[in-house]
């Protein structure tokens, strides 16, 4: 291989993925990077201002993420 060999880049807007891929059961919104699966999904096909408008929305989803309580005491809040 030659060293002087081009790397093929994109030119799009970089993905907000942080390889912490977790989807939160209850936003529905992936823990990491903070997008829908239906983002994750069409990323690669969205437009540039689609992406755009998403990684500005990206910062309000945060509060979305609330801690979940498990075991018994989350199942009785739930229940009861």
């Amino acid at each position: 291989m030659n060293d002087n060999t081009p790397v093929w880049t994109r030119d799009e807007i970089e993905s907000p993925c942080v390889r912490i891929c977790v989807v939160h059961p209850e936003a529905r919104i992936c823990t990491g990077c903070l997008r829908t699966i239906e983002e994750i999904g069409r990323w690669s096909k969205m437009t540039p201002e689609e992406r755009r408008e998403i990684m500005a929305a990206l910062p309000g989803r945060t509060g979305l993420l609330r801690k979940r309580r498990g075991g018994r005491a989350a199942r009785l809040s739930r229940d009861g």
